[in-house]
Formats: structure tokens, C-alpha cells, sequence
């Protein structure tokens, strides 16, 4: 169903024909970068987070290959990083795991997009179901995704070492 409340979002902008449904899973960066002869790194993964009052939900946008720091993410927000379960992911933002996007929410929940994935013109998020996504530029992820702002909370992008 999420799949199709997504398609029901990209129809009201004339978008709805640039959503790509695969025939096998695109659950993972991996899976997704590899169906969609891409770079993993340009795979835009979507993951949520409980929001700041322990209850609701927060969703923060990274490139594929960028890693939440959490020291980053208390510092930005102001608390700690606390992701959400399959089943309340499911809940609360609508979307299931492997096909989690910023499109169509259940809810008005903040999104936010990492600076990862500034290094790159176009981006693939997943389009709410397992095997789907959308190619955009960075101007209209952040349009479409309905994002609050830039954020700097991961790691693992730059070519630094991962201690972690």
C-alpha cells in the first residue's frame, strides 16, 4: 500500500512515470545499487529515529555509504540517536523496512538530509516498498521529501577511518 501512496504523491507533481519497480529486492544499499547500476553510495537510505520526546519519529536521508555518528547526531539534535523497530518504523512513518523513503508519511514527521549526499547530482531513494526507488536530484529530494534542513550527523563517507 505505501508503494502506491508514494506513486499517488509523484502523480500530483507529474512525477509518477520516474518511479523504477524492480523485479527483485532493492531492500539493501547493496541490492538496490546493484539492480539499479548505480553506485552504492548514490542509493539515498532513509532511516528513522524515535524523535526527541521519546515518542513519534524523525527520519534523517544519507548517502549509501555514510554511517550515523552518534556523537554527531547528539550534537546536532540535542539527544541520542535511538532508531526506530521494524515495527514502529511501520507504524509511525508508514513505510516498512527496505522500502523506508521521506515520501508520503503517515505523519508530518521532520526529515532531515545528511551532507553526504551533496557530492552527487542525482540520488536514488526507495519509493516505500522493497523494490522500488526514484532517481532525483539532491533540490528535489529535499522538495519532495518535504526536509527541514542540512545536517552533518554521519560518518564513514569522507574517507576517514572508522574506529567504531
Amino acid at each position: 500500500m505505501t508503494l502506491e501512496n508514494v506513486r499517488a504523491m509523484f502523480r500530483a507533481v507529474g512525477r509518477e512515470q520516474d518511479i523504477i519497480e524492480l523485479h527483485q529486492s532493492s531492500a539493501t544499499v547493496g541490492l538496490a545499487a546493484e539492480h539499479l547500476h548505480v553506485e552504492p553510495e548514490r542509493i539515498a537510505k532513509t532511516l528513522a529515529f524515535r524523535g526527541e520526546n521519546k515518542e513519534g519519529a524523525m527520519l534523517v536521508v544519507s548517502a549509501g555509504d555514510a554511517k550515523i555518528d552518534n556523537k554527531g547526531f547528539r550534537h546536532e539534535f540535542g539527544f541520542k540517536a535511538h532508531m526506530l523497530s521494524p515495527e514502529d518504523t511501520l507504524d509511525l512513518v508508514g513505510h516498512a523496512i527496505g522500502g523506508v523513503c521521506p515520501f508520503a508519511l503517515k505523519k508530518d514527521w521532520p526529515v532531515f538530509l545528511d551532507v553526504s549526499l551533496k557530492r552527487f547530482t542525482t540520488v536514488f531513494p526507495a519509493c516505500g516498498s522493497s523494490n522500488s526507488a526514484i532517481e532525483l536530484t539532491i533540490d528535489e529530494l529535499y522538495k519532495y521529501g518535504h526536509a527541514r534542513g542540512w545536517v552533518d550527523v554521519c560518518k564513514g563517507w569522507r574517507g576517514e577511518t572508522d574506529l567504531s
